[in-house]
């Protein structure tokens, strides 16, 4: 992958933010965070009452040192006393807070002292780049760089040597507006390696699990299509284990080219690999059919490859009364169906039943 394709894919990814909070608490971690984040609050809430009344200190006081104070003690109890926020709520208390720093330092007196504000913005820039995308982070970072802008030009303005305002200008610019960017691509490429299976650059099973869901939950159908290529250990026994990686490699090109956008795929074990496809019942069999006869293709080695085909529905339009399945029992009907498809034979594709509404049946 270049660096165009992988800053597009690092900007695109919408990044599954119940994903992660689910597995932070299924790891015991929301809890320590939750603490974490409501004490920052609380310390932006003693600091500004620290610095009221002293010569840094705000020129109005009463008001401003009680937003402040407020502001942060609110903060520190909603983190503390509530769930962790969902995806939107999240974004919105960000964003205030953004704000807030901004807006309650330009009031401080000190020029220099009111432009160390900005170094706030990196605690609320650290939260968006780990648990938000990064249009989320840009957004930060854009507002981030107006506010170091006017810290500057308000420390020129204040009776300060320009040359000082330009020095504190560019250090807040290098702490607070160009470094969360940067560790947002590493953390997003560390991620992207961890749900990726390395030879084939598709999924691996852990990032079908985040991916499959969130499919789910944009489509009123889907179709999950399990393959298992035929008598692979033949071919590894046969050609050895080199040709059998350039069967597995090219079976997964065959696939996520076959299946396009915006079809999940993904390789779940050693030669078996998964299509999760938003279609309905009705092209849930022709489709399955189609990509076998894809896999199937002559290739650039003389290894006949052929595959075992299962296949899951989730179709609310076809049968808005049946229940709705999870993931996991999608992804399992549709192994038990592949199975039975190498049962019969192999190079052949048998439909789960119980996953289609009785009309579809068999």
């Amino acid at each position: 992958m270049n660096d165009g394709k992988t800053l597009l894919a690092w900007w695109n990814d919408p990044v599954d933010y119940a994903w992660l909070v689910d597995t932070l608490a299924a790891r015991s971690a929301l809890g320590p965070l939750r603490l974490l984040v409501g004490l920052a609050g609380l310390s932006i809430a003693v600091m500004g009452a620290v610095i009221a009344g002293t010569p840094i200190g705000p020129a109005h006081p009463v008001v401003t040192s009680t937003v402040g104070v407020g502001a942060g003690l609110l903060w520190a109890l909603r983190w503390w006393l509530l769930p962790w926020p969902g995806s939107t709520e999240s974004l919105v208390l960000i964003g205030i807070a953004d704000v807030l720093f901004t807006v309650e330092f330009l009031q401080v007196p000190d020029r220099l002292f009111g432009a160390m504000g900005a170094v706030l913005l990196v605690v609320t820039g650290s939260y968006l780049g780990f648990f938000h995308s990064a249009r989320a982070l840009a957004v930060h970072t854009a507002w981030s760089l107006l506010s170091v802008i006017v810290f500057s030009v308000r420390i020129a303005t204040g009776g300060h040597d320009v040359r000082l305002a330009l020095a504190v200008g560019l250090l807040l610019i290098a702490a607070v507006v160009s470094v969360l960017p940067a560790l947002q691509i590493l953390y997003w490429l560390l991620r992207t390696e961890s749900l990726s299976d390395p030879l084939t650059e598709l999924l691996n099973r852990r990032g079908l699990e985040i991916r499959l869901p969130r499919l789910m939950r944009g489509y009123p159908a889907v179709c999950v299509i399990a393959f298992d290529i035929d008598r692979f250990k033949e071919v590894n026994d046969t050609w050895g284990h080199r040709v059998g990686d350039t069967v597995l490699v090219s079976t997964a090109r065959r696939l996520h080219e076959a299946a396009g956008t915006p079809a999940v795929v993904a390789r779940t074990g050693g030669e078996e690999f998964v299509v999760a496809v938003p279609l309905g019942a009705v092209a849930a069999r022709a489709e399955a059919e189609r990509l076998c006869r894809a896999v199937a293709e002559p290739g650039s080695t003389e290894v006949e490859v052929t595959a075992s085909v299962g296949v899951a529905v989730f179709d609310t339009a076809a049968c808005p009364d049946c229940p709705r399945p999870t993931p996991e029992r999608l992804l399992h009907a549709a192994d038990a169906a592949m199975y039975r498809a190498k049962q019969a034979g192999g190079n052949h594709v048998v439909v789960d039943e119980l996953t289609l509404p009785p009309e579809h049946r068999h």
